[in-house]
């Protein structure tokens, strides 16, 4: 479970109601420093998270996290990490 005391929480809220987040927008919005290891915390509590990349305007190459719906491939991957006692 997310603390809702944390930046994690406020990260996972803003994904969950949709944004689209940059490493960049997640520092200057919620004081996050390393968004990898908050997103990570996330996807441990559950939830998929993807990472997509995409250009900005500017010509730099940005990533953007969002949380989306399982693709049947992970959920299957998951349960066969059940069944084998790993997870």
């Amino acid at each position: 479970m997310i603390s809702k005391e944390t930046k994690d929480f406020k990260l996972f809220s803003a994904m969950y109601a949709g944004e689209k987040l940059s490493p960049a927008e997640a520092s200057k919005r919620f004081g996050i420093k390393n968004m990898s290891a908050s997103v990570s915390r996330i996807r441990q509590n559950g939830y998929a998270v993807y990472a997509k990349s995409r250009v900005a305007g500017n010509g730099v190459k940005v990533t953007e996290y969002e949380i989306g719906t399982p693709s049947r491939k992970l959920v299957a991957a998951g349960y066969k990490a059940l069944a084998l006692g790993l997870a």
